[in-house]
């Protein structure tokens, strides 16, 4: 299957189209290299990264893992950076109450098919004001992360600007949207019950 031809019969840009072309020759490039690259393509929007060093299977083969945070601004900008090196695989999302933000975290690799011990991962982190719940959503780039943003919507309350399905993922059909299962403020389900009267949280004996 042709997957480029097939991602051009679609009605939206896709990661097909924004980050693969026939003629484009991908240069694997380390951890630190992409680490540069970023640097110097965001400036101070990139405000932290690590690089951490690993080995995977029998062979020990090198699996480094770079971990980076930018500011929402320029979140998109950054995953566009990395799809101008490889198509930027996506794995998973996850979230986290932090108190007065919410942090996001994506999950990528790059260079999965350049042959064993190339493949590099990158994290990328965004802290989104309790105040303001938005950023942009990766549909556009990246189709398949639909069910993910969806996650983070329901669980989070984090609104991705671009997603156009926002039903419910994980939590039943007539669930209750003003409560967020992974909210630890007066959003979260502490306290709160279910339709039935039940508890939706239960001390642990």
């Amino acid at each position: 299957m042709d997957m480029l031809a097939s991602a051009k019969t679609k009605k939206y840009p896709t990661s097909m189209e924004t980050y693969v072309g026939t003629d484009k020759k991908v240069t694997v490039k380390t951890a630190a290299e992409i680490e540069a690259m970023l640097k110097e393509r965001l400036g101070d929007a990139l405000t932290a990264s690590e690089i951490r060093e690993y080995k995977t299977g029998v062979c020990q083969l090198p699996a480094p893992h770079l971990l980076v945070t930018v500011t929402r601004e320029k979140f998109l900008d950054l995953v566009d950076a990395l799809g101008e090196l490889d198509f930027p695989h996506f794995h998973v999302m996850s979230g986290n109450d932090d108190g007065e933000t919410i942090r996001q975290i994506s999950h990528f690799s790059l260079f999965r098919r350049e042959g064993r011990g190339k493949e590099v991962t990158v994290t990328v982190t965004v802290h989104i004001p309790k105040d303001d719940l938005v950023i942009p959503s990766l549909h556009s780039r990246i189709p398949g992360i639909d069910y993910s943003e969806r996650e983070m919507f329901e669980m989070l309350g984090i609104d991705h600007d671009g997603q156009p399905n926002k039903e419910l993922v994980f939590l039943p059909d007539g669930w209750d949207r003003s409560i967020l299962p992974w909210r630890r403020d007066e959003k979260g389900p502490n306290g709160k019950n279910a339709p039935d009267g039940t508890p939706l949280v239960r001390e642990l004996n």
